[in-house]
């Protein structure tokens, strides 16, 4: 397994007690069948797995930005930020796997995220950034949403309005790197888990 942070420990504020217990599995290969219109298709593609787990309450934060991505050429990288109420950055960081070398983790002063377009919701009126301009040691890359609807509301189970699915990352100039996932929250209030 990919263990993100220090050993699989991942900071989540300045504070050292602030921080959860977080490994990735990516690029795993998958294979699925799907019957449509009565003709079966056999699929095949990577797939990531995260388990992430914590006991700790994360401060000032109302919420977060966070991406997997499997890249083409073999790499994964993830990056996350935490977001206080005014907007601004309360931590990152991140990790970039390259076959055949040591895992590398980020800094919070390593990794940038910035919005660059939003979707506001029709359902809950929630403004979601759905493209990025990323910047850390993995490099300068845009990532996209696949398609900008894909807002969860579960309030009336977790309690949660959350935008979480498919995104594709590319370089500066717009060629494809890889897909993966791209998880938002606290656009549509504070999640009641924090």
């Amino acid at each position: 397994p990919l263990l993100q942070g220090d050993a699989g420990l991942s900071r989540k504020g300045a504070d050292p007690e602030q921080f959860s217990h977080y490994y990735s599995r990516p690029q795993l290969a998958t294979r699925a069948a799907l019957t449509l219109d009565g003709k079966r298709l056999n699929l095949a593609g990577r797939g990531w797995l995260d388990h992430e787990w914590s006991d700790s309450v994360l401060g000032e934060s109302v919420g977060w930005d966070w991406l997997g991505i499997n890249l083409h050429d073999g790499r994964a990288l993830t990056l996350f930020q935490l977001r206080r109420k005014d907007g601004s950055r309360d931590w990152a960081g991140g990790s970039l796997r390259t076959p055949g070398t040591a895992d590398r983790s980020f800094t919070a002063d390593e990794v940038e995220m910035a919005p660059t377009r939003h979707w506001t919701s029709p359902a809950t009126g929630a403004r979601w950034p759905v493209e990025w301009r990323l910047k850390s040691p993995a490099g300068e890359m845009l990532l996209s949403a696949a398609f900008d609807a894909q807002e969860i509301d579960a309030r009336h189970s977790s309690g949660l309005v959350y935008w979480e699915g498919a995104a594709r990352l590319f370089d500066g100039q717009r060629r494809p790197l890889g897909g993966g996932y791209l998880e938002l929250t606290g656009y549509a209030g504070r999640p009641p888990l924090l």
